[in-house]
């Protein structure tokens, strides 16, 4: 039985990634934290047993950046497509097309996610079809697969509450058998970077995940219990 796990991975270029939270942040600063989420992520990946990891990343021309983030550690393939949801399609059928019998990917949202829910997915696609873990915004921070529906990622409303209903939605509609994990949150907003920087930052230095993500918070938001304030100045207080 092979397994593959795949991260949707972009270049992390000012301007590029996590446009969305500037403001508060600049874009220097956005890129800065995306990198440090990309490889918080890449470690959380290859501790993952049985399962092959790999990077779609993006654009096609980023190989060379992408090999020496991974160092060697990752199998890379360019993302193709005109939207998310082509680019996951055409990576999951590359996965398939190599003799893949489950694939999961995962998003770069999440540095903090708990290990043990990405080997939850590869024990849950025994018994179903699909499996998808939620973010509290109705999108979700995995899908995982035991062969490749394509029905699932064409003409999606992503970046919006409906995904996760409509992809639940289309899977009952064929028939097919869906596994939820656990909900984990994700970054896309200032209210989320907020939520993540006061829960990393008050770990006491004792919790290991997501190392880079927290050092970083703790760095550039200048201690415990940090927060972004609404004219992107790091303050104290949670606030």
């Amino acid at each position: 039985m092979r397994q593959a796990l795949f991260v949707m991975a972009k270049d992390p270029r000012a301007g590029q990634v996590k446009t969305r939270l500037c403001p508060p942040l600049t874009a220097e600063t956005a890129a800065r934290l995306y990198e440090c989420f990309l490889l918080d992520v890449l470690d959380l990946v290859t501790g993952i047993p049985g399962v092959d990891p790999v990077v779609a990343f993006s654009p096609p021309r980023a190989r060379e950046e992408f090999a020496r983030l991974t160092g060697g550690r990752f199998l890379l393939i360019p993302q193709q497509g005109s939207d998310l949801g082509a680019r996951l399609e055409n990576s999951f059928r590359v996965l398939f097309e190599q003799g893949y019998d489950r694939v999961a990917a995962v998003s770069t949202d999440s540095p903090d996610l708990p290990a043990e829910y990405l080997q939850e997915a590869f024990s849950r696609l025994e018994r179903a079809r699909v499996v998808l873990g939620p973010c509290p915004d109705g999108g979700y921070y995995l899908i995982g697969l035991s062969d490749l529906i394509p029905e699932l990622f064409r003409d999606m409303p992503w970046s919006t509450d409906r995904v996760v209903p409509e992809t639940e939605a289309r899977v009952r509609g064929m028939g097919l058998t869906l596994s939820y994990l656990p909900e984990w949150h994700d970054v896309d907003t200032a209210t989320d970077l907020n939520r993540l920087v006061k829960t990393l930052t008050g770990l006491g230095g004792s919790d290991t995940r997501a190392p880079r993500t927290t050092r970083f918070c703790r760095e550039e938001f200048r201690g415990e219990q940090a927060s972004v304030g609404p004219d992107g100045t790091p303050r104290r207080g949670g606030g």
